[in-house]
C-alpha cells in the first residue's frame, strides 16, 4: 500500500479534497446532527446503529506487542501498518482524545464545524496538529501534505473518503464515535501498538467510576442530560457518550432518557420533560443561536424541583458531550464528584 501519491495522482487527490470540503454538515456524533460524509446506516436511526459497540469490539489485531508490520481489522476492512506510527492524523475529537491519552501528539486534526481550536482539556498535551478540514468536510490535500503514516477516523464520518484516505496512508476506521468510545479506544490502540496502555487507562477509569458510585451512596439521584443546540434541544439517552459514563457510575435516569438511543428531543414549551433530581445542561455552539433562553424563561422550568434546589448546573460541553474519550470521561467523573459527593 503506497503511503503517498505524487505527480498527477496528487493533483487528482487535491481536487477530491476540494470536493470533500464542499460536503460539510452539522458536527458531532454526540454533538450535532448525527450525519456526515459517511454511513447513514450507523447514524442515529440507522439499521446498524445499535450494534456498533459490539461489532467494534470484534475488531483489532492479532499482532504481538511490538510486532510490525501488523494487520488491523476495522470497520472498512483490514489495514496493514508497516512500522510503528510516528505521524498520525485524527479525523474527530474522539480519536484526538484517544491518541493524546496514549502519549501521542498527532500531526493533523479535523475539528468540529465552527471551532478550529483544539479542545481546551486536550490542548496542553496535544502538541500543534495542523487543521485538515473539519470532521464532516475533510481536506484531503491537507492530509496528504502532512505525510501521515496512520489515519484514524470513523465510518460514520468519512466512509465515502475511505478509499482516497487509504491511498495516502494506512487508515483505520471505527464504526462511529459516541457510546462506542471504549471499543474505539482499543481499536485505535491496536493500530498504535498501545493496547496494554489503553487497557490500563480503561481499567483505571472504570475503578474511578465505581468508587464514585460507592461514595454517592445507595440512594442515587436521577440525572437529566439536557443540551441546547442550534437545531434542537436534546435529552441525552443511553446510547451516548455521557449515557455510558452515567451508567458506569450507576446513576439512574428519568424514564424518558432510558431509551436505547442517542437522545430524544424536547421543545422549550415542554421543558418540564427534563425533570430529575439533577439537571446538567450543555450548550453546543453560540448560546444565542439555541432556544436556551426561551426554555429557561418558561415557568415550567422555574418550577422544577432541581431548578428550585439549585441542582440545575451548566457543564463543560467539550468534555461532557464532545469529548468522546477516556480523558473526557475522567473529567466528567471529577465534575460529578464535585456536584454529588458532599
Amino acid at each position: 500500500m503506497p503511503l503517498r501519491r505524487r505527480g498527477a495522482a496528487a493533483t487528482a487527490l487535491a481536487a477530491a479534497g476540494a470536493l470533500a470540503l464542499a460536503g460539510c454538515g452539522s458536527s458531532g456524533a454526540d454533538g450535532g446532527n448525527d450525519r456526515g460524509a459517511g454511513s447513514k446506516s450507523v447514524a442515529q436511526g440507522g439499521k446498524d446503529f445499535g450494534k456498533a459497540a459490539d461489532e467494534t469490539a470484534k475488531m483489532g489485531t492479532d499482532a504481538a506487542p511490538g510486532q510490525f508490520p501488523r494487520s488491523v481489522k476495522h470497520a472498512m476492512g483490514t489495514a496493514t501498518i508497516p512500522a510503528a506510527p510516528r505521524r498520525v492524523v485524527v479525523l474527530d475529537v474522539g480519536e484526538l482524545d484517544n491518541v493524546v491519552s496514549l502519549g501521542i501528539k498527532p500531526v493533523g486534526y479535523a475539528p468540529t464545524e465552527g471551532d478550529a481550536a483544539l479542545p481546551d482539556y486536550l490542548a496542553k498535551n496535544a502538541g500543534h496538529p495542523k487543521s485538515v478540514g473539519t470532521i464532516n468536510g475533510l481536506n484531503l490535500e491537507a492530509i496528504n501534505a502532512l505525510k501521515p503514516d496512520l489515519i484514524l477516523g470513523s465510518k460514520l464520518r468519512a466512509e465515502k473518503q475511505y478509499q482516497q484516505l487509504s491511498k495516502i496512508a494506512p487508515t483505520v476506521f471505527s464504526i462511529r464515535p459516541g457510546f462506542t468510545w471504549k471499543q474505539n479506544y482499543l481499536l485505535n490502540a491496536a493500530a498504535l501498538d498501545k493496547t496494554a496502555q489503553a487497557k490500563t487507562e480503561l481499567a483505571a477509569y472504570e475503578a474511578k467510576a465505581a468508587k464514585l458510585g460507592e461514595d454517592i451512596g445507595p440512594k442515587k439521584p436521577t440525572v437529566t442530560m439536557l443540551r441546547y443546540m442550534p437545531q434542537f434541544t436534546r435529552l441525552y439517552a443511553q446510547r451516548s457518550f455521557i449515557g455510558t459514563v452515567l451508567k458506569d457510575v450507576g446513576l439512574p435516569r428519568p424514564k424518558n432518557q432510558q431509551v436505547d438511543d442517542l437522545a430524544t428531543e424536547v421543545s422549550p414549551e415542554n421543558i418540564n420533560q427534563a425533570d430529575a433530581d439533577w439537571i446538567f445542561t450543555g450548550v453546543y455552539g453560540d448560546p444565542k443561536s439555541t432556544k436556551r433562553d426561551t426554555a429557561e424563561q418558561n415557568p415550567l422550568w422555574k418550577n422544577l424541583d432541581a431548578v428550585k434546589d439549585g441542582h440545575a448546573k451548566n457543564v463543560n460541553d467539550e468534555t461532557w458531550y464532545l469529548g468522546l474519550g477516556v480523558t473526557a470521561a475522567n473529567s466528567v467523573l471529577d465534575d460529578l464528584r464535585g456536584f454529588l459527593v458532599k
